[in-house]
C-alpha cells in the first residue's frame, strides 16, 4: 500500500486552519465561563420564578395559602359547562371579556408609542447627529425625561392633566383651543391620551439614543460624496441614511415594543380603575393581589409572557435582524 504524501506547502495551512480552530474554541469556552455567573443569576431571579408562576397558572392557589394548592389543569385558561338548558357556559381567562379588552387596550397602546416614538425619535436622532454650538448639552438634556423614574413622571403628569388647576387646560383654554376644562385621566375618551402624551414625553429620549448610536456609525464619507454629486437631502436620507441605519431602528422598535407590552406602573398611577386604560399588567397585579384571584392573575401573567415571547420571535424573524444590530 502506498504511503500518501502531503505537500510540504499544504502542511502550514492546515495547520494554520488547526490553531484558528483551536483558538475559536477557546474563546467559546471563555465566553461561556465569563457569562455562567451572570446566568445563574438569571435563573434564580427570572428563571424560578417566571417556572413558578406558571405552575401556579395550573392550580388554584390562593395568596393566603400557596402552599396547599390543588392541581386543576386548564381551567384558569377555559373550561365550560352544558347546562341542562343545553347552553354552554364558557368560563377561564380566554372566556373572560375584561381580559381580552386588556389585551385590545396594551395592543392599542403598543402600536401607538411605538410608532409615534419610532417617528419623533428618529426626528430628533437626526438634529442631534448635526453639527451645531452646544450640541453636547442639547444632547445631555434632551435624556432628562428619560432618566425621570416612570413614577415620578406619572405623578407630576397627573397634576399638569388634572381637570381644575392642570396647566394643560390652562394653555388650551388660554389658545382657544379648548371651550371647558378637560378631565384627561377621568374621562374614557382621553384617558388613552393623556397616557400616551406622558409616555411619548418620557420615551422618545431613549429611541433617539439608540438611533443616534446608528447614525453615529454612518460613514461620513458616503455623505460627502452624495454632495459632491448633487443628491438632494431629501434622496439622500430616504436611499442612504434610512437603509443603513435600519438596524438599529429595528432593534429600537424590539425593546421600546417589549417594555410598551408589559406597561404597568405608567397605567396604575396615572389612569387606576379606568377600564379603557387597563392593560395585561394591570390586570394581572388586581387580581394577584387586590381580588385574592392569584392562580387567575399568574395565568394572566403566563399568558402575557407568551404573547410578549410569540411577538418577538416573530419580529425578529419577519424584520431579519438580529439584537446585534446586523441584518441576517
Amino acid at each position: 500500500m502506498s504511503e500518501i504524501v502531503v505537500p510540504q506547502a499544504v502542511k502550514p495551512r492546515v495547520s494554520h486552519v488547526r490553531a484558528s480552530t483551536e483558538l475559536r474554541s477557546e474563546r467559546i469556552r471563555s465566553a461561556w465561563m465569563f457569562l455562567a455567573p451572570t446566568l445563574l443569576i438569571l435563573a434564580i431571579v427570572a428563571g424560578w420564578p417566571l417556572f413558578r408562576t406558571i405552575y401556579f397558572s395550573f392550580t388554584n392557589a390562593s395568596l393566603n395559602d400557596l402552599g396547599n394548592a390543588q392541581f386543576v389543569g386548564f381551567d384558569n385558561y377555559l373550561s365550560w359547562v352544558t347546562l341542562k338548558s343545553g347552553r354552554t357556559v364558557y368560563r377561564g381567562l380566554l372566556a373572560d371579556p375584561v381580559w381580552w379588552n386588556a389585551v385590545w387596550n396594551t395592543a392599542k397602546f403598543t402600536v401607538l408609542s411605538v410608532v409615534i416614538e419610532t417617528v419623533l425619535g428618529l426626528i430628533v436622532a437626526l438634529v442631534l447627529n448635526a453639527r451645531f454650538v452646544g450640541r453636547g448639552i442639547v444632547r445631555a438634556a434632551i435624556l432628562i425625561p428619560w432618566a425621570i423614574p416612570t413614577i415620578v413622571s406619572a405623578k407630576m403628569w397627573a397634576w399638569m392633566l388634572n381637570d381644575q388647576f392642570g396647566i394643560l387646560n390652562d394653555i388650551l383654554l388660554n389658545f382657544g383651543l379648548i371651550s371647558e376644562k378637560i378631565a384627561w385621566t377621568a374621562n374614557l375618551e382621553t384617558a388613552m391620551i393623556a397616557v400616551l402624551i406622558v409616555d411619548v414625553w418620557k420615551t422618545t429620549p431613549f429611541m433617539a439614543l439608540l438611533i443616534l448610536a446608528g447614525l453615529q456609525m454612518v460613514p461620513g464619507d458616503i455623505y460627502e460624496a452624495a454632495r459632491i454629486d448633487g443628491v438632494n437631502p431629501v434622496k439622500v436620507f430616504w436611499r442612504l441614511t434610512l437603509p443603513l441605519i435600519r438596524p438599529a431602528i429595528m432593534v429600537a422598535v424590539i425593546f421600546r415594543m417589549l417594555d410598551a407590552m408589559r406597561i404597568f406602573d405608567l397605567i396604575y398611577v396615572l389612569t387606576p380603575n379606568n377600564a379603557q386604560t387597563k392593560t395585561m399588567s394591570v390586570m394581572a397585579r388586581e387580581n394577584l393581589f387586590d381580588f385574592d384571584k392569584f392562580a387567575y392573575g399568574a395565568t394572566a401573567s403566563t399568558v402575557l409572557f407568551l404573547i410578549i415571547a410569540s411577538v418577538t420571535v416573530l419580529y425578529i424573524w419577519l424584520g431579519r435582524v438580529k439584537l446585534g444590530g446586523e441584518e441576517r
